[in-house]
């Protein structure tokens, strides 16, 4: 028993040696642990009052930064204020200055005012007293109407009641016919200011176009060389550009004739390029005038957006402008109608602005007027109608359809920029220099205004003066009167428009003489 008893005391002794290990090792750990929490957690300490100080600084910072913002803000919206303030008392010293001036001028018109009262007061009484003069006349007369007449005062009443009648109406007549002169010679006098205005401050060149084109050359040589063996190049050339080459003894030159001047264009540029090319045959000339057309075509695409950026008259279709600029190569009577048409638009514009009418229908309608003229040689019919077509198509406004048909009177104009176009139309187509016409024309012209003015019953003679811009017609005063003579000018105007084509206007001027012829015996 001895040994196990000594085996369970050693085996307690164990433990309990163990056990008290066990607990100076777990205290040690705990007091490592104690240390290691106590470091970590003044570390802690250590970083949050580090983070706090951090956190206060930019907190100064930022509270600095706000105040200095809102001092800024604050002297900021002062200023404003104080120049709003400022502005305000000028308004209001500027207002009271303004009223200390009205005040015056009202000052000043009671004044006039009282003046005037006064004047009128004097009047009245002077009216007053020739009122009782003209009652005693009048009373008077009428005294001596009943002694001279026999008639009652009634009866003498009526009498002088007609009487006067009569002669207010009269007067009345007289009255009228003066004020409708004055009318009608202000209102020339107007429009004679408006149209020189306007001619001054559109004065465009007038060139007049040619029939034919002179194409330099290097040296004579080239001629043979354009020529060709038999003549197959100068042929080719003909055929292809539909031009008469004409090749004389004119020193370094060849003439380009054709009434065409697209064509003509078309034929000048391809010989110069043929001559600088120097390969002058039938196929090359072919490819040049295939070229040249091309050019030609762009030539006249730019010549309308430049006639629109002249003019200031945009969005108009891309194809009426191409139409527009084919006009650069048509003339009438000589003149360029691309110019004419720039001219018409601007002069219509500026008479516009001084009549108060709308100025951009009138530019528009003056640069399109003759748009029909681009195709007339193409397409049947006038040029009117075609313009008209034309811009109906390409959905034109109502009013510029309208200035295109009434710009030759083909219908009445009924609307104020209709006629500026007109009126701008025959400026245009009148300056001297403008246009040019050939001898045998003119004289047609001459003879077919006198033909015209013949033809009517009770004419005796007519003669076509002022280039004929001015045709003067004698009447038999015993077959036609006054208001024949009058009713006779019209309807020579009318033929004249209907059966003749001509530049600008024509004056018709009857004359009508009545002499009374007697013998004393």
């Amino acid at each position: 028993m001895e040994w196990w008893l000594g085996l369970i005391i050693g085996l307690v002794a164990g433990i309990a040696a163990g056990g008290l290990g066990g607990y100076f090792l777990f205290s040690a750990l705990q007091k490592r642990k104690a240390g290691e929490a106590k470091n970590t957690a003044s570390k802690l300490i250590e970083d949050a009052q580090a983070e706090a100080k951090t956190i206060r600084k930019e907190a100064s910072l930022e509270a600095k930064e706000e105040v200095h913002r809102l001092r800024n803000d604050f002297e900021r919206e002062s200023r404003e204020r104080k120049a709003e303030i400022q502005r305000t008392e000028q308004r209001i010293n500027q207002k009271e200055e303004n009223l200390t001036k009205k005040e015056e001028q009202v000052d000043r018109k009671l004044e006039n005012l009282e003046q005037t009262r006064k004047t009128l007061q004097e009047k009245q009484e002077k009216l007053d007293g020739i009122e009782a003069d003209l009652r005693t006349a009048h009373e008077k007369m009428l005294n001596e109407l009943q002694k001279v007449a026999s008639l009652t005062k009634e009866e003498a009443k009526q009498q002088l009641i007609d009487g006067i009648k009569d002669e207010a109406r009269k007067d009345a007549a007289t009255l009228v016919r003066q004020i409708e002169n004055d009318a009608k010679e202000d209102a020339q006098k107007k429009a004679k200011e408006i149209i020189g205005m306007s001619i001054q401050k559109c004065a465009a060149d007038h060139a007049s176009e040619i029939t034919v084109t002179v194409v330099p050359i290097p040296s004579d040589d080239v001629k043979g060389r354009i020529i060709g063996r038999e003549g197959r190049n100068i042929r080719a050339l003909e055929s292809a550009t539909g031009m008469d080459l004409i090749i004389d003894d004119t020193p370094e030159a060849v003439i380009l004739s054709g009434f065409d001047p697209v064509r003509r264009e078309i034929a000048r540029i391809a010989l110069e390029k043929l001559i600088a090319d120097g390969r002058i045959h039938p196929g090359n000339i072919e490819a040049m005038v295939e070229k040249a057309k091309r050019e030609v075509e762009q030539s006249m695409k730019q010549a309308g957006d430049n006639a629109m950026y002249e003019t200031k008259v945009f969005n108009i279709h891309p194809e009426l402008v191409k139409l527009l600029g084919r006009l650069k190569y048509r003339t009438s009577y000589g003149q360029n109608v691309l110019k004419h048409s720039i001219e018409v638009s601007l002069l219509a514009g500026l008479m516009a602005t001084e009549i108060g009418a709308d100025v951009n229908i009138a530019k528009r309608a003056g640069l399109l007027h003759d748009i029909g003229k681009a195709v007339d040689h193409e397409v049947e019919g006038t040029h009117i109608s075609i313009g008209v077509d034309l811009a109906k198509k390409y959905r034109e406004s109502n009013a510029i359809i309208h200035c295109i048909a009434a710009h030759h009177n083909d219908i009445e104009p009924t609307t104020l920029e209709a006629v500026l176009v007109q009126a701008a139309d025959a400026i245009s187509g009148a300056r001297p220099g403008a246009r040019r016409e050939s001898l045998e024309f003119y004289v047609k012209r001459l003879e077919k205004l006198e033909e015209i003015a013949n033809s009517f019953k009770g004419v005796e003679k007519s003669f076509a003066i002022s280039a004929g811009r001015e045709v003067r017609i004698m009447v038999k005063p015993e077959q036609v009167d006054d208001a024949g003579a009058l009713f006779m000018a019209k309807e020579i105007a009318k033929k004249i428009e209907s059966d003749m084509e001509y530049p600008g206007q024509i004056k018709v001027n009857v004359i009508r003489e009545s002499r009374s012829i007697e013998f004393a015996k």
